[in-house]
Formats: structure tokens, sequence, C-alpha cells
């Protein structure tokens, strides 16, 4: 995929096509791209063919340096929590739904990229 991020806007915006079309290759449905809550934006929500429901933030950076999973800190995941609260809401998800909350980088490198996922990122939060 040739990548054109002369921003960071632009660079997260092809950070999180990347990732949504990696989970869709993987057998996984969109429900949803960049939704806008009260708390905050969800980058993605996807539902496992096992039925889980995943919120997913991207951290997006160019160059060959890794650490963007880094950047999401407990007060970040304290407002995914919430974001997903309020998604699930909205749209009327039966509470019988298993949550996780996922991680993707996505770093660039020229016109190509690597994606690395950290599932259930808040099994190992305080």
């Amino acid at each position: 995929m040739e990548v054109d991020y002369a921003t960071q806007y632009e660079l997260g915006r092809a950070g999180e096509r990347a990732a949504v079309s990696w989970y869709e290759e993987e057998g996984y449905r969109t429900l949803g791209v960049r939704e806008r809550m009260k708390s905050g934006e969800i980058d993605a929500v996807v539902e496992d063919p096992d039925g889980t429901i995943v919120f997913v933030e991207v951290k997006s950076r160019a160059g060959d340096a890794f650490g963007a999973a880094e950047a999401v800190t407990e007060k970040k995941l304290a407002t995914m929590r919430r974001c997903a609260g309020q998604w699930l809401e909205k749209y009327e998800v039966a509470t019988m739904h298993p949550v996780r909350f996922d991680v993707v980088e996505c770093v660039f490198h020229g016109g190509d990229y690597i994606l690395r996922r950290f599932p259930g990122v808040e099994d190992g939060a305080c």
C-alpha cells in the first residue's frame, strides 16, 4: 500500500485503514471507524468471529522506531473504557457480548508499513 503521510492526521488515517483491513482479513467484522463519543473518539470497533466486541486504538508512526503502543497510558485506557461504554449504550449492544481492548501499532517506512497488535491491553492495566 503506497502511503502519503504529509501530516500527522493523514498518517493516523492511513494507520487506521491498515489496521481495520488487517482485522477484516482475519475474519473480523467492522462495526465502526472513527466513532465520536462524548468522552472521545474510538479509532475502530470490530467484532471478533467469536462474538467479542473489540475496541481498537491505533497508534501510527513514520520511520524505523517502534514504541507507539507505549503511548497508550492508563489515562488513555480509562478514556477507551468510557467511550466503549457510551458506544455500547448508543448501539444498544447486548451486555452478553464479551469486550476487549486492543492497541495496534502501525509503523510506516517509505511506501510500506508494519503492523503489530497488542490484544487485551486492559488485562495488564492497573
